[in-house]
């Protein structure tokens, strides 16, 4: 995969668009479920103690409302991702020092190095287009959410 689509990497099966979390904590076991939801087996422990110990590293908090959680997991086959939305916004220890909303979440195999970065890449690049995270913000459900990300992935 030289160019890593959103669209493929985030099925519509993989988007929550109502966070129930209010704090930081909450959103990583939240999103910790739905990839393991998303995986197929129980590995909500082992992903969120990755993408927790990523987190005490520095916060993935980009800025402009968005964090991109993400981590490594030895005995993964395949890379998972997905798309969590809070409409009231999580303290999130962003860059910019706003609430974040939207949080796209990674979690790859150990081995996964350039395939990682590059999901990384694009989604920070999709992420600068104030129209894109408004399209998101903005939608309704998950399958509108699927859409914009579809159509921006179409546009690129």
């Amino acid at each position: 995969m030289d160019q890593v689509r959103i669209a493929e990497l985030i099925p519509q099966s993989h988007i929550l668009a109502d966070m129930q979390a209010d704090n930081k904590d909450a959103a990583l076991e939240e999103m910790a479920q739905l990839l393991s939801d998303a995986a197929g087996r129980d590995l909500r422990r082992p992903i969120l103690d990755a993408l927790a110990q990523r987190e005490r590293l520095a916060s993935t908090g980009i800025g402009e409302q968005v964090a991109i959680p993400h981590g490594k997991l030895e005995d993964l086959p395949t890379m998972i991702a997905g798309l969590a939305r809070s409409r009231g916004g999580i303290d999130y220890g962003a860059i910019d020092g706003q609430l974040t909303h939207l949080f796209f979440v990674i979690v790859a195999p150990g081995g996964a190095n350039g395939l990682h970065l590059k999901a990384l890449a694009r989604i920070a690049r999709l992420c600068k287009n104030d129209a894109f995270r408004g399209r998101l913000l903005s939608a309704d459900r998950p399958s509108e959410m699927y859409d914009v990300l579809r159509g921006e992935d179409e546009a690129l």
